[in-house]
């Protein structure tokens, strides 16, 4: 095996593969993937190409909402193993030449946690309190939530506690789940605690964490009332809106500070933030030299699939990170979002990206024929920009949402809470079918429980296995994808330029020697002169791109 190259600006140009642990390989036959299935499958991760991994949450917690409510962060969920196996991975990734991104959850903890477990036995005033954010409500018993923020999940983002001698007593801060306590980032145990927490992984070899709710850690010190603020922060609000808990300027301290620990490190130790925030003069400014490395590109994610708003946010996002000098990031899915091939399924004017928009226009016209086409393209365009790529576990074979998963097997939050009114997000996480038979598709060993969320009967035609080998899989086009990436100059870092073409084409080059087309209509189109065919997600023919189709070209 090669082991892990020198580089000490990899995460500029890296392809990082997100691995939903439970959804990945189940080694133990629980009906849950696991560290060991990961181990299991990292001759694949190898032959698909990836510069690195990003694993979602592993740490001990009560999975009420899927690990990111984390009660120990210095710990492994037994679910999915020990940290003898943990470490064993991270070996045996760098030994393969692959990085290790892990999950980070600063903005919460799990109500289990032990400090909050304390927090709720302590009284009012107490130092245990003072790590999260307790208030008195309003009202004249204070029955009335201390102000009108609303939970990401549904409802008040408040929760009234019964103090130890069973009085009705102060109220806690939940922007998500009320089993994820908000902590307060203004108290330096709070602080000083991540920051041990960030050195135990470092210590242990772990080269990256991708940080959850970014944007999210410090909350206005006047705990001032949202007033119909919107989330997340769309483009068009204006430069001086003061969010009362959504992207406060009291972020970036934090941040530089964690910058100043990685930066202890030999190596080159990254930091990817989850940052929801709409407008890119602000999102670029976390990622200053001496704050985080990268942020997930939302603006190309929710993107209708059309040619002028994709090449808006293309042109956006290049020219915005270029005034830091930070590499732009590229995804098209992840373990919250509608998968590709569903959501381009569907109309290409709606810009439908997220569980919540997949439960309105569910019951509009889908074809999936074109749906998978659309996202050949996607990804074909995604690795051809300048920067780094992210791809989730499951992109690669082309599996579409789940939409029809039964109502009882659901685990989400957004659905629980909502009812089932909101679809949420379990679709997008079903285990990953590895064989085309079986009764879990290769997902668990023989004899294993059946998969914590069923898979749908025709997935052993999407499996590993299926298109091991096959021309025009979805699989062999991204493993040929990656390989090119790496072996070309042109790819990776730099610059583009714009080719001008029909209205229904979005085409550049990149040098030395590179261009990119993608066909966005439902007609064939002319590809230029003097250009030989690298890659295409679709057959060209006579010097022709087909429909809904991308292609990369070499000279």
């Amino acid at each position: 095996m090669a082991g892990i190259v020198d580089d000490p600006s990899w995460w500029r140009h890296a392809v990082v593969y997100q691995i939903y642990p439970r959804a990945f390989a189940d080694s133990d036959g629980d009906g849950v993937g696991d560290i060991n299935g990961i181990r299991s499958r990292l001759a694949y991760l190898t032959e698909l190409g990836v510069d690195a991994i990003w694993i979602n949450p592993w740490y001990p917690s009560p999975m009420k909402d899927a690990g990111y409510d984390v009660a120990d962060f210095r710990a492994i969920e037994p679910v999915f193993g020990t940290m003898a196996e943990a470490e064993a991975l991270i070996g045996e990734l760098h030994a393969a030449g692959i990085r290790l991104i892990l999950d980070i959850v600063p903005n919460h903890f799990s109500d289990q946690h032990p400090w909050f477990v304390d927090a709720l036995t302590a009284g009012p005033g107490s130092p245990q309190r003072a790590r999260f954010i307790f208030r008195d409500g309003r009202g004249s018993a204070g029955e009335l939530p201390p102000n009108d923020w609303r939970s990401e999940f549904g409802g008040s983002a408040w929760q009234r506690i019964t103090e130890a001698d069973g009085r009705p007593g102060q109220w806690y801060l939940h922007l998500f789940a009320p089993e994820q306590p908000d902590v307060d980032w203004t108290n330096p145990e709070v602080r000083a605690d991540f920051e041990t927490t960030l050195r135990f992984w470092f210590d242990r070899g772990v080269d990256g964490f991708r940080i959850d709710v970014a944007h999210g850690l410090s909350k206005h010190p006047d705990l001032l009332d949202a007033e119909g603020m919107p989330f997340p922060l769309p483009p068009s609000a204006p430069d001086d809106l003061d969010h009362p808990h959504w992207d406060r300027p009291e972020n970036h301290e934090i941040f530089r500070s964690w910058r100043r620990v990685a930066d202890s490190y030999p190596g080159s130790r990254a930091f990817c933030g989850e940052l929801w925030i709409g407008r890119d003069h602000r999102l670029v400014a976390y990622l200053r030299p001496d704050e985080l490395h990268t942020a997930f590109n939302f603006g190309f994610l929710t993107a209708p699939w059309q040619v002028a708003d994709l090449r808006a946010s293309i042109d956006s996002t290049i020219t915005s990170h270029a005034q830091v000098g930070a590499p732009p990031t590229w995804v098209i899915g992840n373990h919250d979002v509608c998968r590709p091939v569903s959501r381009y399924a569907r109309d290409p004017s709606l810009a439908a990206v997220t569980d919540r928009a997949l439960s309105h226009f569910i019951d509009r016209e889908a074809d999936f024929v074109v749906g998978a086409k659309r996202a050949r393209a996607a990804a074909l365009l995604s690795f051809a920009l300048p920067g780094s790529a992210y791809l989730y576990n499951g992109e690669e074979l082309g599996l579409p949402e789940v939409e029809d998963l039964p109502a009882e097997v659901k685990q989400d939050p957004i659905t629980v809470n909502s009812a089932g009114v909101e679809l949420g997000r379990d679709g997008c996480r079903v285990p990953l079918p590895w064989t085309t038979e079986g009764p879990s598709f290769g997902f668990s060993p023989v004899g294993a429980a059946e998969p914590w969320l069923p898979q749908p009967a025709d997935w052993g035609g999407l499996s590993v296995q299926a298109q091991d080998g096959r021309d025009g899989s979805m699989l062999e086009l991204y493993r040929a994808a990656l390989a090119l990436r790496r072996e070309l100059p042109a790819l990776g870092e730099g610059d583009l330029s714009w080719v001008e073409t029909g209205a229904e084409v979005l085409a550049f080059t990149r040098e030395p020697g590179f261009a990119c087309w993608v066909n966005f209509g439902d007609q064939p189109v002319a590809l230029p002169d003097g250009w030989q065919v690298l890659l295409a997600s679709e057959p060209v023919s006579e010097g022709r791109l087909a429909p809904y189709a991308a292609v990369w070209l070499g000279r």
